[in-house]
């Protein structure tokens, strides 16, 4: 959490420092990420910013923090039109997702490296501090589901659908797809779409 002294800036102030350290976290990650880089493009002196933020750590969580709070509430009300079948609603979740991704290019590139290991220490951290708070809101996006089109109980098939996408998002970030984010998107939701049917007949 920022001091007292950060919230007591200007808005334009704290936007500038948030944008400047979202731009490099996301640019370089946490490791190669410089805060003398951050500290220049906000138009600060250095001093002031471990005023505002403990250490790079605290300031690297907080960015993180503002990107996923971004992600979900520009999600949240599209959710409300996901369809009722439970593939249909997987596939759709993704192409929003991945939609508002391409809108917000920044975000993108800060999240996909905080959740490919692009350090070992801050991944664990990372993993520890919103792993359960993912899992909350994956299992949220199913209560409304009809379990009665599923062979096996519901939990369960959740628990497989759950430790496939997250397998297949580390696989795809660790291919590191080159070129634009519309040509990230269609390969993501192509092989997504071959996996889930191959999922559908089995389950």
């Amino acid at each position: 959490m920022p001091s007292e002294l950060f919230n007591e800036l200007s808005q334009e102030k704290k936007s500038r420092i948030m944008e400047a350290a979202l731009k490099e976290f996301a640019e370089h990650g946490y490791n190669e990420g410089s805060t003398n880089r951050i500290v220049k493009e906000a138009a600060i002196a250095k001093g002031s910013l471990f005023k505002y933020f403990k250490n790079k750590e605290e300031l690297y969580f907080d960015v993180l923090d503002h990107a996923i709070g971004a992600l979900t509430n520009g999600l949240k009300d599209e959710l409300k039109s996901l369809p009722q079948d439970f593939f249909e609603r997987i596939i759709k979740f993704a192409e929003m997702e991945i939609s508002w991704y391409i809108k917000n290019p920044v975000h993108y590139k800060l999240i996909r490296r905080a959740f490919g290991k692009d350090n070992e220490i801050i991944y664990n951290k990372t993993i520890e501090k919103y792993g359960d708070q993912a899992e909350v809101y994956y299992y949220s996006m199913f209560e409304d589901i009809n379990d009665k089109q599923f062979r096996a109980d519901k939990k369960k098939v959740l628990n497989i659908i759950k430790w496939f996408l997250e397998g297949y998002n580390q696989s795809f970030i660790i291919e590191d797809i080159e070129g634009s984010l519309d040509v990230v998107k269609r390969k993501y939701m192509e092989g997504l779409k071959e996996y889930i049917e191959i999922l559908k007949i089995g389950l």
